[in-house]
């Protein structure tokens, strides 16, 4: 059975000030039957996590290295991340994929870390305005499924995000058939790869979800759950996402 999720990915926003709408996030999202998760940028990680202990609200990274260690300036590794007691590791994020070249290869090396740190990863794909236009999306989103995703993958500890990269931060949403169309597709793909495993795997999408169009996003087939960007970042605006998760 797959479960649902609603990630929420702070970037490179956020203070020690702002953790305390994990609390809030953790307090109102207790009762529902959906997973949490926020991502805070790496160096509130350990704090983030102290803040939540004891609820059912999780705390992952935006990133991790594919060596398990070495000298590597700035970077952090997979099994320091299990270390701390954080669980999820956001991987091949349009922003890592365009701002610091990471390929699809560079992706699938990363998540064969984390899973074998006993992390979960979250694998975004994507395609670009200019992609879709020229009516390329399906085979791009095929191509960095391919590549991004390790064989070693299972429901447990794999997760897709589907983030066409001219919604995200934008105000832009991809209609509900656009939605549909590339989320059948990653399903598609997923059990002709991993059968009974790819069937269960979870598929969210991201790309300025907002408390407004989340019920109509999460009605859509195929769609688990949501990546959440700025309206992560307070309670107030990402509480009701988790709501209509809930719901759907």
């Amino acid at each position: 059975m797959r479960r649902k999720l609603a990630a929420g990915n702070w970037k490179m926003n956020g203070s020690l000030a702002a953790l305390s709408q994990l609390n809030q996030i953790a307090r109102e999202t207790a009762s529902l039957d959906v997973e949490t998760l926020i991502c805070p940028p790496s160096l509130y990680v350990s704090e983030a996590l102290t803040r939540v202990s004891g609820n059912q609200l999780n705390i992952g990274v935006q990133d991790c290295h594919f060596e398990t260690s070495g000298a590597h300036t700035g970077d952090i590794s997979a099994s320091m991340i299990a270390d701390l007691g954080a669980s999820h590791v956001i991987l091949g994020h349009s922003e890592r994929r365009a701002d610091h070249d990471e390929s699809s290869e560079d992706v699938r090396e990363k998540a064969r870390t984390a899973l074998a740190a006993g992390l979960t990863a979250i694998v975004c794909v994507g395609e670009s305005e200019k992609q879709r236009l020229a009516k390329n999306t399906l085979d791009i989103i095929g191509g960095q499924l391919a590549i991004s995703v390790p064989d070693a993958s299972k429901a447990a500890n794999m997760v897709i995000a589907y983030e066409p990269v001219w919604a995200i931060g934008t105000g832009r949403t991809a209609t509900t058939a656009e939605i549909d169309e590339v989320h059948d597709f990653i399903r598609t793909r997923l059990k002709d790869r991993f059968g009974e495993e790819g069937a269960n795997m979870t598929v969210l999408y991201g790309g300025s979800v907002k408390p407004t169009n989340a019920a109509e996003i999460f009605a859509t087939n195929n769609v688990d759950g949501a990546l959440v960007g700025g309206a992560s970042l307070r309670a107030q605006d990402f509480v009701p996402i988790v709501r209509a998760l809930a719901e759907a």
